[in-house]
């Protein structure tokens, strides 16, 4: 997780099968984590049963593993099934709980807390519903960093539930902190954006 400590962006690519856009078929879905120069730094793929996928869509439960370029495991995310309050927790390849998300009750905003292993939170996340695609980052209501998903064009939107998404982390952010708003993007691209 070393190569978190030095970027204060990453972009995530979710990467889509020609199969899945032909046919509708919902695989396991795989990301490209890179440095905002476009340099990739990691992979991650999606643990979940095809059952699943095929029923249970975005509320699916789900691990995705995040791997060095070289193939080696850098963190974990999991998530159990919820019908609402979404939540997932963040490991490091060892195993260690690095922190969790957690959806908050929300009417016209989509609000999740970013926690530490031990429940207390360090940031607050929150999208205005003017701002669907922008989910900033707050702690003590200063705003200080974003997920933001991007535009994929206009046939990989259409046709697809492929996302590209970025993320700006908070100037205090460690690298254990960085890794659980990473694990946080994940969690937001499959509760709003998967199955358009």
């Amino acid at each position: 997780m070393q190569q978190l400590t030095a970027a204060p962006t990453l972009i995530v690519q979710q990467k889509k099968e020609w199969a899945e856009i032909l046919v509708d078929f919902e695989s396991r879905n795989k990301y490209a984590v890179s440095h905002a120069s476009g340099q990739q730094l990691y992979w991650a793929a999606e643990e979940s049963s095809l059952l699943a996928r095929m029923v249970l869509h975005a509320l699916r439960p789900f691990k995705i593993h995040l791997f060095s370029m070289s193939g080696q495991p850098v963190m974990n995310i999991v998530k159990p099934f919820r019908f609402y309050f979404h939540e997932a927790e963040i490991y490091d390849a060892a195993g260690r709980l690095l922190g969790g998300v957690k959806r908050e009750f929300s009417i016209l905003t989509k609000k999740f807390t970013i926690t530490d292993p031990s429940g207390g939170t360090l940031y607050d996340v929150c999208a205005p519903v003017l701002h669907p695609w922008t989910f900033k980052l707050s702690k003590n209501g200063a705003e200080d960093g974003a997920i933001v998903k991007q535009w994929s064009g206009l046939a990989k939107e259409t046709f697809t539930d492929a996302d590209n998404f970025s993320v700006t982390f908070p100037q205090d952010a460690d690298t254990d902190k960085k890794a659980v708003l990473l694990g946080a993007l994940f969690l937001i691209d499959m509760v709003y954006f998967e199955n358009k």
